[in-house]
């Protein structure tokens, strides 16, 4: 399910308290689906925290098939894998934006200005435009995306909401 983001300064929140507003990379909720992995309790307990408090999540498209691709390929569970990205898509909280020229280009500029891979520039771009803080355990990402923007890995955010 993808939804377009009517306002970006608008916030579905019901409770008073402060609202923060992120963009989460694929390498969090990935790490959150697996027990196994270090930093899981760290990533499930910041989607948990973010959900329950109803803070928008703003994320590129992409989201849906990296995620997709990495519990199949973690799993080899083709159905399973669908379903845990589909139901993300999903959560009321998340709105997932499209690609679109713009986007695409800014995405190229930060691309090729910090060195980043295309899938780490995109989900830059989408925290650039919308103004929000990337939350990612994806190393390179962090390390160049910090000086686009802000960036935070699911333990560096807990203390900040």
């Amino acid at each position: 399910m993808v939804r377009a983001v009517a306002s970006p300064g608008r916030s579905r929140r019901k409770t008073s308290s402060p609202s923060f507003r992120y963009t989460v990379g694929a390498s969090v909720f990935v790490n959150a689906f697996n027990a196994h992995e270090r930093g899981h309790a760290w990533s499930l307990k910041i989607l948990s925290l973010i959900q329950q408090r109803a803070d928008p999540i703003i994320a590129p498209t992409l989201l849906v098939a990296e995620i997709a691709s990495a519990v199949a390929r973690a799993t080899d569970d083709s159905l399973g894998a669908l379903q845990y990205a589909n139901a993300t898509a999903a959560l009321p909280n998340v709105t997932l934006v499209g690609l679109t020229p713009t986007m695409a280009r800014r995405a190229a500029e930060l691309a090729a200005r910090y060195r980043l891979r295309g899938a780490d520039a995109v989900y830059l771009a989408v925290a650039l435009r919308y103004a929000t803080t990337l939350i990612s355990r994806d190393e390179e990402q962090m390390s160049r995306g910090s000086r686009i923007t802000t960036c935070l890995t699911p333990e560096e955010a807990l203390p900040r909401t």
